[in-house]
């Protein structure tokens, strides 16, 4: 028999159903503002009807309804337009933060103007062509020495520009990382809660939205994807790596580099193997650092120990007003105190490694000769040896540019006085010191008898630096260089002779061993030249094409980053405003619910009065 009072009970249910509607409603309109919210729905259904066709029951008409039930209280969202947004996140992080620190570096180049580098360089060049004209006099050596004070003083400046904003990517590096390990212990902690509301039988609407959020924060960071497969266990990957596992995250430590410098450098916090970092911010980071950033450094101490090699290496054999020679313009500071080069890599007290920077053969070469012998030439190179292969037809401009080409990390060139010379260049590999020659190897001629660099040909004359007193595999009458300390761009200066005497500034050449004449500018005539000579400033020829070069791949950086940064934001936007209008809240709509919901309260709050008055009238007045 139905209860008397199963109506009571149907109102009842009626009155909480449009309440909680009422209360979602309120929930949405006040969190429109909030972060990551996710609009949210009451769905009402029915309650199980009082007779079932399998039980016993009365002999009455149908089922008879008990009201209404709220089912679940479930959030617009669209799982697969989030895991777009996610991976899009990767990318957007990443041109972004290299977007500003390409601009940055713009504004070190700040070419063209007065005070850029390129400019005090041509006032430099500008000085000697000046005293060349006037060797005699002591106003165009003053001026020479004040325009290369000037000039350095300029390439002190942009290296510190450019050192300071590599720091600044390593501090970036640092905040990232402890960033990302925090966000990954929250994703974690909320998976744990989740599963425990889930297995209550309830939405976590707000859990939910506040673990999409900062997934979304983490791919920026990181380039990561999402997996919830396994509702007991939703992932998060970086790379191929499990992130987060359930309620277990895989954090990241950092350490120093040994290799670089002393940067960081991220490792699993659970294995301890190394972590690389492609994508996202964090992933920028490190590729700004290790590679943009070290590598206008390299360009810039290329510059800086190119032209000062270049000056001293013809100031040194020419004459001073004074009558002296042999005095070197700028200064000099070698790796290793050792003349022969001989260096101590591991620390075990012997010496292991010989640091050169360049071999100069003692043969005076013409490059229009044709060299009339063959065989191959092993140089270093990023990934291995790098061979270059010559013929008897060959010239020895020809074999020269072939090195230049080759990508090897060795330079080749003529000297002002036609000798072949080897110059070791910046290397790729970290592991590896910059500017130090690491293996030469011919199996003709060319290095050895015709030039005069090796003593022998094949493997058993090679050069190569991880021995010690290899520079003793040099033909006698070459000559070498020991390899600079680490950024000259940083230390370089004027030698004491130079600024403690004017009159030591070289302007002409001696002849047989008699100091050049009052009137002889050709010594500094041929230091101006080296503006437009090929002297290999790494892989450029000469210094104006190096120049074009450096401000010329900045740029198109620059223009890069900005646009693809800017195509990112706007792919990012248009899933976000996708998304927006499937999950954002809409007050128009949300007013309306909320006016269907009051409706429906009044209903239910009538039924039951009205309910109550008949059975009032039954219990009250009827029977007496």
């Amino acid at each position: 028999m139905i209860s008397t009072f199963i109506g009571i009970e149907i109102g009842k249910r009626g009155l909480i159903s449009q309440q909680q509607g009422l209360v979602t409603i309120g929930h949405n309109l006040t969190n429109a503002s909030t972060e990551g919210y996710s609009r949210q729905r009451v769905e009402i259904g029915t309650m199980s009807p009082l007779y079932m066709p399998h039980l016993n029951r009365e002999e009455t008409p149908g089922q008879i309804g008990q009201g209404p039930l709220i089912l679940r209280i479930s959030r617009a969202r669209d799982t697969l337009l989030d895991q777009r947004i996610v991976a899009q996140m990767g990318d957007l992080g990443y041109w972004n933060t290299r977007n500003k620190y390409i601009l940055m570096l713009e504004q070190i180049y700040n070419e063209p103007s007065e005070v850029s580098v390129r400019t005090q360089m041509d006032k430099f060049w500008d000085s000697w062509q000046e005293l060349s004209l006037h060797p005699a006099e002591l106003p165009q050596r003053e001026a020479v020495v004040q325009r290369a004070k000037t000039l350095l003083d300029a390439i002190h400046t942009r290296y510190q520009r450019l050192s300071s904003t590599r720091d600044m990517t390593e501090q970036d590096i640092q905040t990232t990382v402890n960033q990302v390990n925090t966000y990954i212990r929250q994703i974690a902690a909320l998976n744990e809660e989740i599963v425990k509301v889930e297995a209550m039988g309830d939405n976590p609407n707000d859990l939910y939205d506040r673990r999409d959020l900062l997934v979304e924060k983490l791919g920026q960071l990181v380039p990561v994807t999402t997996d919830n497969r396994d509702p007991n266990e939703f992932m998060v990957h970086v790379d191929g790596h499990v992130l987060v596992q359930g309620k277990i995250g895989r954090t990241f430590e950092t350490d120093t580099d040994p290799n670089n410098n002393g940067y960081t450098m991220i490792r699993w916090g659970d294995t301890g193997t190394q972590a690389f970092i492609k994508g996202g911010s964090l992933g920028s980071l490190f590729e700004l650092r290790d590679g943009d950033i070290r590598e206008e450094i390299a360009l810039l101490d290329t510059l800086t120990l190119t032209f000062t090699d270049m000056v001293n290496e013809i100031h040194q054999n020419a004459y001073g007003l004074n009558g002296k020679t042999g005095i070197a313009f700028f200064t000099e500071q070698p790796r290793v105190n050792n003349v022969a080069g001989n260096y101590d890599r591991n620390g075990d007290g012997v010496y292991d490694s010989t640091m050169l920077h360049r071999m100069t053969g003692s043969n005076t070469l013409n490059a229009q000769d044709q060299v009339g012998i063959a065989g191959v030439i092993r140089l270093a190179g990023a990934q291995g040896p790098i061979t270059i292969e010559y013929k008897p037809t060959d010239t020895v401009g020809d074999i020269i540019s072939r090195i230049n080409n080759s990508g090897a990390e060795v330079t080749a060139r003529l000297t002002f006085d036609g000798r072949l010379e080897l110059r070791g260049t910046v290397s790729d590999n970290l592991a590896n010191p910059d500017f130090v020659i690491r293996s030469v190897e011919d199996s003709g001629e060319f290095l050895v008898g015709y030039a005069g660099i090796l003593n022998a040909s094949g493997a058993e004359g090679a050069f190569t630096w991880d021995r010690a007193d290899a520079a003793t595999l040099l033909r006698d009458g070459s000559s070498f260089g020991v390899a600079p300390i680490a950024h000259p761009a940083g230390w370089i200066e004027l030698t004491n002779e130079i600024k403690g005497d004017i009159t030591n500034v070289a302007a002409g050449f001696g002849v047989n061993g008699r100091p050049a004449e009052v009137g002889n500018g050709d010594a500094a005539l041929a230091i101006a030249k080296l503006r437009s000579s090929t002297v290999m400033v790494g892989q450029e020829g000469t210094f104006d094409e190096y120049f074009a070069y450096a401000v010329g791949r900045i740029g198109l950086k620059g223009e890069q980053a900005d646009r693809m940064g800017e195509t990112q934001a706007r792919i990012v936007k248009n899933l976000t405003d996708m998304r927006d209008s499937i999950s954002g809240v809409n007050i128009d709509e949300e007013l309306s619910n909320m006016i269907k919901f009051q409706h429906g309260y009044a209903a239910a709050a009538k039924f039951i009065q009205h309910f109550d008055q008949m059975l009032d009238t039954i219990i009250n007045r009827m029977g007496v």
